[in-house]
């Protein structure tokens, strides 16, 4: 049975945050979660690359490890790995026909995220995973993962405005929904956050007394080589562990030198937060020798985040960039470039309806880039839809008057190619503005790879 035609139709029940659903269906399952130790990872961004820094390298250490991240490119089977594998399609399937038995008739209709998020547990039960690397779906308190109680360590990346129509319109309320992952005496990495946030989260921690750890930012020390300070998480990360009432043991201040495969400057940040929760598994005993590290670090692949491909002999950039500060990272990225000198970027883009695109705008275009939106042609959820695309010229004409040129396109390929036709083949082609536009152009390759 095609995994579409299962999951598809739990689709209908759109977004619907609370853990009731998902904690009767699992117990239904026999309480799979339970038996699996968890890291917890939330954010508004960076949460999927230190997700796959982490897997990677428990799996390179020897764990048996498990990864369940969302949303996928291509295929659902994504979405759930083993030991850096994705779930076949067949064992997917039978998961998901187990799931559907147990569902009854009358009971409240699990959503398709619970569903799947379902399976994930089911699966990394059955595979008996030394642990399971687990990326939050929608902000943290409410979200369908939010349901291990004791995780080994708690991570939230960073904090910025996105979804605020289901977490809140402030920093400070979409903060409170992502701190409710932390859990009673469980460590917590925390990234870089705005004031108002860092403020909740550390009271949060207070309350619940969990030693906070906040690692400063790697090193780059050679073009893809970075280093990470251990115990560098500084006064700020041991005050707050010790307000948490903790009594900690001074960590040793060495350094690991590591490989970073992964593009941009916000990788230092993003693999610092990943490090510091591998140096709190280490004292909880775990064995992770540094030569894991390096090697898991540099085996570490995270596909349609500043990746680089081509597209009819030309360079192409793909990344979500679906949120202010994603695209504010981007378009640092960029301008780092020296091949770019200044150079006018083609911007090809598509965003639902439901997102700053002012704010996005103004982060990524500059007078001269030429602009192509498309239309993205899929709605994971009901009510979710593609922007308009005449809004969002005229939006863009207001963000960056100065632009070469705004065309609006009916596809993405389309797209494509009239910028590839207009463009020298050393010019830039930037594709963004949501991951499911990525995955749209990558089911393409894989299409054409068949």
């Amino acid at each position: 049975m095609d995994i579409d035609s299962v999951i598809q139709p739990f689709q209908r029940f759109g977004v619907h945050l609370g853990l009731n659903r998902i904690v009767k269906l699992l117990a239904k399952l026999g309480n799979p979660h339970h038996q699996i130790p968890v890291i917890h990872v939330a954010g508004t961004n960076g949460k999927g690359s230190v997700c796959a820094y982490l897997s990677s390298v428990l799996t390179e250490a020897g764990y048996c490890t498990g990864r369940y991240t969302s949303p996928h490119l291509v295929d659902w089977t994504e979405r759930i790995c083993l030991n850096e594998q994705p779930i076949s399609s067949e064992e997917l399937n039978q998961l998901l026909e187990k799931i559907q038995a147990v569902i009854r008739a009358g009971d409240e209709s699990a959503t398709q995220f619970e569903v799947i998020t379902a399976a994930a547990w089911l699966y990394f039960a059955q595979q008996q995973v030394d642990v399971a690397v687990v990326e939050v779906g929608l902000g943290g308190r409410l979200d369908a993962t939010n349901v291990c109680l004791q995780p080994l360590v708690t991570i939230i990346t960073s904090i910025s405005r996105e979804h605020w129509q289901q977490l809140g319109s402030t920093i400070t309320e979409i903060a409170r929904e992502k701190a409710g992952i932390l859990k009673p005496g469980c460590s917590a990495v925390i990234g870089l956050l705005p004031p108002d946030a860092e403020k909740v989260v550390r009271s949060r921690a207070l309350e619940l007394q969990c030693p906070i750890f906040t690692p400063q930012p790697s090193r780059q020390i050679a073009p893809g080589w970075a280093e990470y300070q251990r115990g560098g998480e500084g006064e700020r990360g041991r005050r707050g562990a010790a307000e948490a009432g903790e009594e900690m043991e001074e960590l040793r201040h060495d350094f690991i030198k590591y490989p970073l495969p992964l593009p941009g400057q916000i990788q230092l940040a993003n693999s610092a937060l990943a490090l510091a929760a591998l140096e709190i598994l280490q004292k909880q005993g775990w064995q992770i020798s540094k030569e894991a590290i390096a090697q898991g670090m540099a085996k570490t692949k995270w596909p349609g985040r500043m990746q680089w491909t081509t597209w009819k002999n030309h360079k192409l950039l793909l990344d979500g960039a679906h949120n202010p500060a994603a695209a504010q990272v981007l378009r640092q990225y960029i301008d780092s470039l020296n091949t770019v000198n200044n150079k006018p970027i083609h911007w090809v883009m598509g965003m639902f309806s439901d997102k700053d695109h002012a704010d996005i705008f103004a982060a990524l275009m500059r007078p001269g880039d030429r602009l192509y939106l498309v239309p993205i042609p899929v709605e994971p959820w009901p009510g979710r839809t593609s922007a308009d695309l005449q809004n969002l010229a005229s939006l863009a004409h207001s963000i960056c008057p100065d632009l070469s040129d705004r065309q609006i396109h009916p596809d993405l390929f389309t797209a494509l190619d009239s910028a590839t036709s207009t463009t020298k083949t050393d010019d830039l082609i930037v594709l963004c503005g949501s991951l499911y536009l990525v995955g749209e152009f990558l089911q393409r390759q894989v299409t054409n790879r068949e």
